[in-house]
């Protein structure tokens, strides 16, 4: 049986003898982590051979001849890197060609497939994965609470440790493209001297993201801080937020509120940030945040309408929600 692995996490410990004479089967949606993944691939047999030849193909291209042509030793070297991209393009005519070579691979061969999730050559995929020279690594799509981890395994990679509140911090200010996370978090550890890094040192590099002062609006709001409220507000606007992306904000960090009210607890949720919702939490009511939900329902129904006035609806709606937690 083929031997699985998790591409969820980065890895830089993949050797020679992991991919030489053997198939590395990459697979799922998640094509950072899976581009990574050949990128490791790569690496492994050039540390191995620095004269070793690495070709590219796609599986709608490959036959029995093509896959011959490209795993033969050449003129400059025995060792060489196959990667065949889009496996689930893979010709039924190549199949079985394909799983007599991957049954016995050749010892001086990396041959890495890599298939992009899905149903499409899903049968290819079952039959790989039954032979004992196939190695699998899965680059699932992240769950929302693995982000953190991601994060902090980056920060590792560079030889520095990232804290709760900092790491999802950034996951604020950035996004949730690992791509861009990555590059942040590289940004983050190579730029500073210190190796344990937090909240006040990503606040320096990513503070001033728009995304980030979205969900200082929102906790203002809910907070019931009418004057700090009213000024992001306006500082939002003014520097080109979209104001359908702060209520957005808004929203979503009622919601959470309000799951909270209700006794409703995310366990996925870091015990900073459960700290930080059970504060905003106090003062309300579960009919309070009934209503603040509906309030900011009409608010969004007024900016989608082309509201003539953003402002004059998102300042509205900071005195509504005030008011009502203050009842």
């Amino acid at each position: 049986m083929a031997r699985t692995a998790s591409a969820s996490t980065p890895t830089d410990s993949l050797t020679a003898s992991d991919v030489l004479g053997r198939v590395t089967l990459v697979t799922g949606k998640e094509e950072f982590l899976g581009e990574r993944m050949v990128a490791a691939a790569k690496a492994a047999v050039k540390a191995f051979d620095p004269e070793a030849e690495v070709s590219d193909a796609t599986a709608a291209d490959l036959t029995l001849a093509t896959l011959g042509e490209m795993s033969a030793p050449s003129l400059f070297s025995r060792i060489r890197c196959v990667v065949v991209r889009n496996l689930e393009n893979l010709p039924d005519e190549s199949v079985a060609g394909l799983m007599e070579y991957a049954g016995m691979p050749s010892d001086e061969v990396a041959l890495v497939l890599v298939h992009g999730g899905g149903q499409k050559g899903s049968g290819t995929l079952a039959k790989l994965r039954k032979l004992p020279k196939v190695t699998e690594h899965k680059s699932v799509e992240l769950k929302a609470r693995e982000f953190g981890s991601f994060v902090k395994s980056e920060m590792r990679l560079h030889g520095a440790t990232i804290d709760e509140e900092g790491a999802d911090f950034l996951i604020q200010a950035v996004g949730q493209d690992l791509r861009a996370l990555s590059a942040a978090t590289s940004q983050l550890a190579n730029d500073n001297d210190a190796k344990r890094l937090g909240l006040e040192h990503v606040k320096q590099y990513f503070g001033g993201r728009a995304e980030v002062k979205n969900y200082v609006i929102a906790d203002a709001i809910i907070a019931g801080d009418r004057v700090k409220a009213l000024e992001e507000i306006r500082w939002a606007l003014d520097t080109g937020s979209s104001p359908v992306y702060v209520l957005s904000a808004v929203a979503g960090q009622l919601r959470t509120v309000a799951s909270h009210v209700a006794g409703i607890r995310d366990s996925g949720t870091p015990p900073w940030k459960q700290k930080t919702v059970a504060g905003l939490a106090r003062g309300w009511s579960r009919e309070g945040i009934g209503e603040a939900l509906r309030s900011v329902a009409r608010a969004d129904a007024d900016l989608k309408g082309a509201a003539s006035d953003p402002a004059y609806t998102l300042e509205r709606l900071v005195l509504t929600i005030a008011a009502l937690r203050q009842r």
